[in-house]
């Protein structure tokens, strides 16, 4: 008689506990897993709509519609099958304490990023960026940014925790240069005076996706890359389920094949965040941002088989 031990389950909605069906390991540290998962339901620094703490969990649901191919379309290579991935859960906090959150995810982040692991973590608003950067710099040093969002977030006025001024103060505490820095897809106000390189959304949709790669590969050369994905990048027809939609945005088709042409830069740590499902009224965003995640994933296994 088959027990839920060994039959195997393909649904597309069944069962999300891990993203892609991977085991949930709530103490990381130490386990055998090169990427490591971890959601982070926190929403305080919003300068819009909340409810991007209800993301993580809406990205691991949406990812069961990808969880069956066993080589994901169009890559040749079975992504479980080449690395281990390990979902560690939601970070606690404190409810209500930016700062509390703000320090755990550090050391957390710090933690595993000592025992040689990869990050892949879901938020959340785009605040919690900075403290990711903060970890990783500490094990890397000064990196590049590559930075897909419809804003810059490199404002300098708002308070200390606030989703608009992460690149304003990373690259004042050192965190990241950016002068080998890259923003895609921006269409807010903004100035270069912090010397990223801007994209904007415009431009990029009017250049062909070989155009972008290049861009994104001249600039960041071979220097350690954290890549930051804003899901309000997308035009909000193909990810209307989050906190600041702005129109003119890019199409999921060609953000993919950027994303699947970014082999061979030195990806180092990576998020996906804003998703705020509650407006989405077809789970269109969280499944945007768990294909995203998927390919980034892809992107990492990739390099690893190139060396």
């Amino acid at each position: 008689m088959a027990t839920l031990a060994n039959y195997p389950d393909y649904s597309l909605y069944a069962n999300a506990f891990g993203f892609l069906r991977q085991p949930l390991v709530f103490n990381p540290q130490g386990c055998d897993a090169d990427v490591v998962i971890t959601g982070v339901p926190f929403d305080m620094a919003t300068t819009g709509r909340s409810g991007a703490r209800m993301g993580p969990g809406a990205i691991r649901q949406a990812s069961t519609n990808l969880a069956w191919e066993s080589k994901k379309w169009p890559w040749d290579f079975s992504l479980t099958k080449e690395i281990k991935i390990a979902d560690c859960g939601d970070l606690v906090f404190d409810c209500g304490d930016a700062r509390n959150m703000s320090e755990r995810l550090e050391a957390h982040a710090t933690s595993l990023l000592a025992e040689g692991k990869t990050l892949l973590t879901f938020g959340g608003d785009h605040f919690v960026t900075l403290p990711l950067l903060r970890a990783h710099a500490k094990q890397f040093g000064e990196m590049a940014l590559v930075h897909f969002d419809a804003h810059t977030d490199t404002y300098d006025q708002g308070s200390e925790f606030d989703h608009g001024t992460m690149f304003y103060t990373a690259p004042k505490e050192g965190l990241i240069d950016p002068h080998a820095s890259i923003q895609i897809g921006i269409r807010t106000e903004h100035s270069d005076e912090l010397g990223f390189q801007v994209v904007d959304a415009a431009t990029a949709n009017d250049w062909s996706v070989e155009q972008i790669v290049e861009a994104i590969k001249t600039r960041v050369g071979d220097r350690p890359v954290y890549l930051t994905f804003d899901i309000d990048c997308l035009d909000p027809a193909y990810a209307p389920g989050t906190g600041t939609p702005v129109c003119g945005g890019l199409s999921t088709d060609k953000i993919l094949k950027v994303i699947r042409s970014l082999q061979g830069i030195n990806l180092i740590g990576m998020d996906v965040v804003e998703v705020a499902p509650a407006y989405d009224h077809a789970d269109l965003t969280s499944l945007a941002a768990a294909t995203i995640a998927t390919d980034l994933l892809y992107v990492w296994a990739a390099n690893r088989k190139a060396k």
